[in-house]
């Protein structure tokens, strides 16, 4: 399916001359520049066009195991990119860790969004809001199970009220967690509608869509646990690396990066299940950078490999 996808797509270019695909990239993702910028723009484009076009080559040769493709993101620089979007800054010590007993009758996969607890895809825009996507999305899962009612909430209340965190300079979930247990509670999306910025609190104690009582962290490093807490629980609220451009430019397959740290982590996400396909076995993350990136959003990432990205050095989850 993917070489089929990727042979229509190169009918398309060989049909369509750089500056109609390059108009054609601006179209899509409502991209504006002035004339200086718009040269620099499409050079960094081009340039990751080409990366894109190398990777997939391996992948095709079945050498990578997932694939990129252009989206949104394709006309910045990883650093750039990075210093907008990844502000979950946090370094995790996993010195001592054990591995404890678990039950070993887990389910072989899992999939939340069959159970309706999981809200569609959202996107942060150019604001580094993460962990406020990822404090809403564990909230709305544990809301749903213990209530039977699933509520989008409102990660603006987050960034313009939890003061313990930094709006869209970053911010930590359990920082967002307890601000939400100190409030009493977190805005309905409805009432309290999301903006890439952050502004003047606007917190309304009537338009309160959850309540959470407190929230338990997962044992760091510990996939096994992770796997336990993500079929038990509900969705989970996770940590990562997310800094290389290898998951900047994530189109599909299970995503596996060998740079990858699992102790310095820049990103918030959402686990929402895990599974096995072609002989991998993976997560199945929500990210909250619209339904354009990804699988519609989603990330299928490396699960059992020894902790790639970090994906469960921060795990944690609340208590409805």
């Amino acid at each position: 399916m993917f070489v089929l996808a990727i042979f229509a797509l190169t009918l398309t270019l060989t049909s369509a001359t750089p500056e109609d695909n390059w108009h054609i990239f601006k179209a899509k993702h409502n991209k504006t520049y002035s004339p200086f910028e718009d040269g620099n723009r499409r050079n960094i484009w081009q340039a990751n066009l080409k990366k894109i076009e190398e990777h997939n080559e391996l992948y095709r040769m079945g050498i990578k195991s997932f694939y990129l493709q252009e989206n949104k993101y394709a006309d910045m620089t990883n650093e750039e990119f990075t210093k907008t979007m990844n502000r979950h800054r946090i370094t995790v010590k996993l010195d001592n860790v054990t591995t404890g007993s678990f039950k070993r009758d887990l389910a072989s996969s899992v999939d939340w969004r069959q159970y309706g607890v999981v809200t569609d895809v959202k996107d942060q825009g150019y604001c580094g809001s993460c962990w406020a996507f990822s404090t809403t999305g564990s909230i709305e899962g544990q809301h749903a199970l213990a209530t039977g009612e699933l509520v989008s909430l409102s990660e603006s209340n987050l960034v313009d009220c939890s003061t313990e965190n930094n709006g869209c300079d970053g911010g930590f979930v359990s920082k967002a967690f307890d601000y939400v247990i100190h409030n009493n509670g977190i805005d309905r999306e409805a009432s309290y509608s999301y903006t890439p910025t952050q502004g003047a609190c606007a917190f309304s104690s009537a338009a309160v869509g959850a309540k959470i009582s407190s929230y338990n962290t997962i044992e760091k490093g510990n996939e096994l646990a992770l796997q336990q807490a993500v079929a038990g629980v509900g969705p989970i609220s996770v940590a990562i690396d997310a800094s290389h451009q290898s998951f900047q430019l994530y189109g599909g397959g299970v995503f596996y990066e060998s740079r990858c740290s699992s102790v310095v982590l820049d990103h918030a996400v959402l686990v929402v299940g895990y599974g096995r396909g072609g002989g991998e076995d993976y997560w199945i993350v929500k990210n909250s950078w619209g339904e354009s990136w990804g699988m519609s959003g989603y990330i299928k990432m490396t699960r059992n490999a020894n902790n790639n990205c970090g994906i469960a050095s921060n795990a944690l989850y609340p208590i409805v």
